[in-house]
Order: C-alpha cells, then sequence, then structure tokens
C-alpha cells in the first residue's frame, strides 16, 4: 500500500505530524502485517535541499509525481501564511492533489493541511476539520467546506482530516485500523506508548489542555472496567468503586475524556468486540456476550452503526488467522 506524504516548506509546529506519518507508515512492523506500507516523502522542490525550521534542511527523494499512484495523500501541514490567506498554496501542489484525487487516492490531512486540500476544491461539501484554532479561518476562507471543530477527527470515506498535533497520531492509527484491523492498530499503538483509540473530542481542549479533573483518580476503575467489560456495569458501580458519587464521578469522566461513561463504555465494548472478532472464532453471540452488549442484535445495531459494517462483514474482512491478526 503506497502512501505519499507531502513535506513542502514545513513550520516548525509541524514537524511533529509529519514525523507522525514517518513513524505509523514509514517504519515496517512486518511481524504485524506484511506487506507493511510502501512511504514516499515528495515536495514540490524535489530532491533539492528546502530550508526548515530550527536551521534544519529538508531534502526529500521525490518530486509531486510521487503522489501519482499512490493509494494515499497525506498533507501534514501548510505554511502559517497560507492558513491566514496572507500567502497562496503553489497552484503545482494543488494540481498534483487534484489529480491525486480524481484518481482515487484517499486524500488525508492533518491539522493545517486541510486548507490545502480545501483550495485543491476537494473538501467542497464535505465535513472536515483541523486544529480549533485554525477551524474559524478554514470556515471563513472555503464557505463550502462543513467545519466541525468538536472532533478529533473526521472519516469521509475517500477523504480523513483530523485535528492538531495528537490528533494527527489517532487519525494515522485510524487508518491503519481501517486497512489492517484493530488488531494489528492497537499492537501499534502498544508499540508507540499511546491509546488505540481516544473517545470525546477536540473541544475538551479549547481554553485549557489539561483537565481540571484528577485524571490519576479515574485510572485504576478505567483499568478495572476495562477488565470487567463481560458484566453489567452502571454509572453508580464505577462510581462506587472510584469512591466518588455517581454526579462527581460523571463530571471527572467528562472533564478527562470529553465524553460520558455510557459513552464511554459503549466505546470500550465495541473495542473489544473488534478484537474478538479478529483475534477468536467466536460466535457473534459469544463476542456479544464477552464483550458486554448483551445480545448478538444489540452488538449488530451498536457496530453497523460506529464502523459502517456488520460484525459478520468485519470479520470477512479480518479473518482469525489472517496476517495481522492473533491467533484463534
Amino acid at each position: 500500500m503506497a502512501v505519499a506524504v507531502i513535506d513542502d516548506d514545513v513550520p516548525m509546529w509541524d514537524l511533529y505530524e509529519l514525523g507522525v506519518v514517518c513513524t505509523v507508515f514509514g517504519i515496517p512492523h512486518h511481524d504485524l502485517a506484511d506487506p507493511w506500507y510502501d512511504l514516499r516523502v515528495c515536495s514540490a522542490g524535489g530532491g533539492e535541499p528546502q530550508p526548515g525550521p530550527f536551521g534544519l534542511t529538508l531534502r526529500t527523494s521525490h518530486g509531486l509525481d510521487g503522489l501519482e499512484g499512490a493509494g494515499t495523500v497525506i498533507v501534514p501541514s501548510v505554511p502559517e501564511a497560507c492558513i491566514e490567506g496572507e500567502r497562496e498554496l503553489p497552484s503545482e501542489l494543488l494540481e498534483a492533489l487534484r489529480r491525486a484525487a480524481d484518481s482515487g487516492a484517499r486524500m488525508v490531512s492533518l491539522c493545517a493541511g486541510a486548507f490545502a486540500l480545501a483550495a485543491a476544491g476537494i473538501l467542497d461539501g464535505r465535513r472536515a476539520t483541523a486544529h480549533w484554532m485554525h477551524t474559524e479561518a478554514l470556515a471563513r476562507r472555503h464557505p463550502r467546506v462543513r467545519v466541525d471543530d468538536s472532533v478529533l477527527y473526521v472519516d469521509d470515506g475517500d477523504v480523513l482530516t483530523s485535528a492538531g498535533v495528537t490528533a494527527g497520531l489517532d487519525l494515522c492509527l485510524h487508518l491503519v485500523r481501517r486497512d489492517l484491523g484493530a488488531h494489528v492498530a492497537n499492537q501499534l499503538a502498544r508499540r508507540l506508548v499511546v491509546p488505540a483509540h481516544r473517545p470525546g473530542g477536540q473541544a475538551q481542549y479549547v481554553d485549557v489542555s489539561v483537565p481540571e479533573a484528577d485524571d490519576d483518580s479515574l485510572a485504576p476503575v478505567l483499568h478495572w472496567a476495562r477488565e470487567h467489560l463481560d458484566r453489567p456495569l452502571s454509572v453508580e458501580d464505577l462510581a462506587a468503586r472510584a469512591g466518588m458519587s455517581s454526579r462527581t464521578f460523571f463530571r471527572h469522566l467528562q472533564a478527562a475524556t470529553g465524553t460520558t461513561p455510557l459513552q464511554w463504555l459503549l466505546v470500550q465494548r465495541l473495542a473489544r468486540a473488534q478484537s474478538l472478532l479478529e483475534s477468536t472464532t467466536l460466535s457473534v453471540e459469544r463476542v456479544s456476550e464477552r464483550s458486554g452488549l448483551g445480545t448478538s442484535a444489540n452488538l449488530r445495531r451498536h457496530f453497523t452503526l460506529h464502523f459502517g459494517v456488520t460484525p459478520t462483514d468485519y470479520r470477512r474482512s479480518f479473518p482469525p488467522g489472517a496476517p495481522g491478526t492473533a491467533a484463534a
């Protein structure tokens, strides 16, 4: 699977996004999935050295022709001047993006990279996001884009966009999850020492980047809940285990994760169901019981709403014993 990432005039903040793409897609993990991705780092300058931040000089192995034939094209950033409209993005870059989209490539932006997809017309009529500091400018400059500033990333099928910084890693892991399954994405997340999936949205990071709630007080009970998802768990049960009132627990969890206790539990149960569908030959009924979703009908309903496919169809895509999945 060829992935082309555009590295062109990278601002100092966005070295992280570029590094995330290179880490996730450029370092082979053949023990998890073979083949892994084929990463091409491209720029308008081709093989010519490009001045970067902190006195760094960046050189890519591909020009914009490297986008040809790529299954996925990722734009990790654009210069700050392009966000504010003080400078236009190069026409050759926008044309290359349009050609890639027209040829069927999956188009992805991280953080301010959404401005490049928007300028190329790829986001017209679509829901998209960017860093919350830039969403107002994105909506103002590109009114045809349906900007959502409340989410960590938006998956619109063949076009995906993310909020800033760490949300770019969330989206990259989501791409791995889509391509290679939840087991591979979860194992890769473990190696990167990050959550495989963060519930909630970027609204929790506006104004304060660190929630006021004492996260350490929640960690033991959330770990315990993940280990006992097959049990019927209520907000009252979790609050009591945390030594809090239900109202206090609700408030602390929402401040820390940006979601409610019941929604958090549902996300954990669906993740468990994904893993069981991939790594075991358990029936859908047993998967629903082991993940705490009760009946197979309840599992199918929530799974289809959340992932867009039924549990049975998901298992066909990532059957037990396939490359990248655990043994049954």
